[in-house]
């Protein structure tokens, strides 16, 4: 007996065939496409995920060899903050306006008036509200597209839009539903949230991540290949699965996500203030929260450095180029001889919020090669992790003395050891790392099926592979660095500001 779970993430479905020990059985990935349509816009077509679905649903089955009523559940963990306005009848009515799309600022500035200014608002809320924030891009929607609003019946997130294509249901699960805005302790949608001008008819009701929303339909069923009323649960968030895959579940525990984007995740049972940029979501655990520190963009950092400078080698040695990437940095001292670049491409939420700030090159010389810059793009997303586990120390109390690294990032020998190296701490990489998110699904789903007890019981399948130890020489040169890293930040702030601000607010 067998669930498929699908890992809907920022440029692909990753999907598994998981059986119900927690063994992963066999797994399939199909892309889909990004569009930028103007600055600071990032939209994706919901039309294409379910194709992506309906895609590796069928590989998997074909490549098990398996028969489809094999199969007795189906979860989604997906990218977060997604905004997909569908009509009564399902029709999408505009792309997903996906979590790096930073349109709104003007409507998060005005939501923050309301409230007496981005200080006070501040105070009350700890933090500010980013253009890149669900609220603000639903209240450009209702004031720029008010033809799309208007007809809107629902506002779902790419798990609710798939848990819709599946069932037929509309429904937000609760810890997608927390990045919108959701009170947690009373697991409901904020009251506040109509202050900002939103119709709160237009959010669905509320499910549980365990909870059986409902069997495939017959049109779904036949476009998966799967028997129709195949139990579909209520899934999470990508953040939260990866929680769950991780098996860093009790209180206190941290993970780190490395892939396109990444994130610090500490799990909690009774935290709920926002500081720094981090944010305390719901955890797919009903019992448990989780303070979160995404940074935007880590390993897309490395792909465009790889297509930029490295076009040759690429085809060169086709999969085998970051062995290559590696083998060149570790011909780099550490610290770069001085250079220094901030990962910030797509803007950035934590540690730092802002949707003008940019990636920077710093301290440039005669001396410094490609191999260098190489280098720094790897220490820059160290430094911002190193950032983030400090704030965690700072406003949180965590411990922050040992964590586990998940996702693709993870497997890169070179990255783990730098990142040992900027952060002093020691930590342990996962086995099948870039599959945590999905397993943490699929773990899930065997919970609403009765197969496991309750969330205590991820940790039995989850085995660290390789742990990582600082060296006490380089963590004291980075130390120095560091503190670099975040003059840049703060010494370009108003300059990023004046240059971005203005073209980043307009089509």
């Amino acid at each position: 007996m067998y669930i498929i779970s699908h890992d809907i993430g920022t440029s692909s479905d990753k999907a598994i065939l998981v059986d119900f020990n927690g063994k992963i059985i066999d797994m399939a990935v199909a892309p889909y496409n990004t569009y930028y349509p103007y600055p600071a816009w990032v939209e994706q077509k919901p039309e294409e995920y379910w194709a992506a679905v309906t895609t590796t649903t069928r590989a998997l089955v074909k490549k098990a060899g398996i028969k489809p009523d094999e199969v007795k559940g189906v979860i989604f963990t997906t990218q977060a903050m997604g905004i997909i306005p569908v009509d009564e009848n399902g029709i999408v009515l505009y792309p997903n306006i996906t979590w790096v799309d930073g349109r709104a600022q003007k409507q998060a500035d005005a939501i923050m008036n309301k409230f007496g200014g981005k200080k006070i608002f501040t105070l009350l809320a700890g933090t500010p509200i980013m253009g890149k924030d669900v609220i603000a891009k639903i209240i450009w929607l209702k004031e720029e597209r008010p033809d799309v609003y208007n007809r809107t019946k629902c506002i779902l997130d790419v798990n609710g839009y798939l848990k819709f294509k599946c069932t037929g249901r509309m429904v937000a699960e609760l810890s997608g539903a927390s990045s919108y805005g959701l009170d947690l302790k009373k697991k409901d949608w904020l009251s506040v949230l109509k202050l900002t001008g939103l119709d709160m008819k237009k959010l669905p009701p509320l499910v549980k991540s365990t909870d059986r929303v409902g069997g495939l339909t017959k049109q779904a069923a036949e476009e998966l290949g799967l028997p129709e009323g195949t139990p579909v649960f209520g899934g999470c968030d990508d953040v939260q699965s990866a929680c769950i895959g991780s098996g860093m579940t009790n209180d206190g525990d941290i993970h780190v996500y490395l892939g396109t984007s990444a994130w610090v995740c500490a799990s909690s049972r009774t935290e709920t203030k926002f500081k720094n940029g981090a944010a305390a979501i719901q955890s797919a655990d009903p019992d448990m929260n989780l303070i979160v520190g995404i940074t935007e963009a880590a390993g897309s950092n490395i792909e465009w450095l790889m297509n930029q400078f490295f076009r040759k080698e690429k085809e060169q040695y086709g999969d085998d180029i970051f062995r290559y990437m590696d083998e060149q940095i570790a011909k780099i001292p550490a610290g770069s001889d001085n250079l220094i670049c901030t990962p910030w491409m797509l803007g950035e939420r934590c540690p730092v919020s802002s949707t003008t700030t940019r990636a920077t090159l710093f301290n440039i010389n005669e001396c410094h090669t490609r191999e260098h810059l190489m280098r720094a793009v790897y220490e820059g997303i160290g430094y911002n992790l190193a950032w983030i586990l400090e704030n965690f120390k700072k406003d949180y109390k965590l411990s922050c003395r040992s964590f586990r690294v998940i996702g693709g990032g993870a497997l890169d020998d070179v990255w783990m050891q730098i990142i040992a190296d900027i952060t002093g701490t020691e930590f342990g990489v996962l086995e099948n790392p870039r599959n945590a998110g999905a397993l943490g699904g699929a773990l899930i789903a065997l919970i609403g099926l009765g197969v496991l007890k309750d969330f205590s019981d991820a940790h039995k399948f989850t085995r660290v592979s390789k742990t990582y130890i600082p060296n006490a020489q380089n963590h004291e040169l980075y130390k120095k660095l560091f503190q670099s890293y975040k003059d840049v930040f703060y010494g370009l702030k108003a300059a990023y500001d004046r240059a971005n601000k203005e073209r980043f607010s307009s089509k």
